[in-house]
């Protein structure tokens, strides 16, 4: 048992390191829903607003302004990356078929989704996640709840962090997209 516990604090370490030495948040392994390896790098040059999604949370509404805000401005370099995650109340158990097909059926989700990962810090957690939230992050912090989001500029830097209960369709939200839409 203390050498099974030993390795999964190794391999916590190395992965907060990976998030801690990459270069940008592009350098950082995902997978997308289908169990594609991939990296936000495939979206390197665009606006992503990064969220971590869940199916069965009071805030799963936000799909759908998601969707909507997805569509306005796709066309201008917005993407807008689901990330499912089961920390916060169990309110993702889906299995990744499950989670695709929700979010298809019942919300039209044309948006990027990736695997389900874990963001809450500890043990396991992402490295993406790491690096977003870390001591060294723009906006440092643990996600409180599903649908935090990250708006990430076309460089790679992390512009704003909105809460869960920030309405990705709201003034705030559309502003900083808009405005980072407008940065070259």
């Amino acid at each position: 048992m203390k050498i099974k516990t030993l390795a999964f604090a190794i391999l916590a370490a190395g992965l907060s390191a990976l998030a801690a030495h990459a270069a940008s948040v592009y350098d950082i392994p995902l997978k997308d829903i289908d169990g594609k390896s991939t990296s936000l790098k495939a979206f390197q040059g665009k606006v992503v607003l990064l969220v971590n999604v869940a199916s069965q949370c009071g805030y799963t509404k936000q799909y759908k302004p998601l969707e909507a805000v997805y569509r306005k401005y796709k066309d201008r370099g917005l993407v807008v990356v689901g990330v499912p995650s089961n920390d916060f109340g169990g309110q993702e158990p889906g299995t990744p078929e499950e989670i695709k097909n929700f979010c298809t059926s019942k919300f039209d989700v044309t948006f990027p989704l990736m695997e389900k990962v874990k963001v809450k810090p500890g043990a396991g957690q992402h490295p993406l996640y790491a690096a977003l939230t870390g001591p060294d992050a723009a906006f440092p912090g643990e996600v409180k709840w599903n649908f935090g989001k990250f708006l990430i500029g076309r460089d790679g830097k992390v512009l704003a962090r909105f809460q869960s209960a920030d309405e990705p369709d709201s003034p705030q939200v559309i502003k900083a997209i808009e405005t980072a839409l407008a940065a070259k």
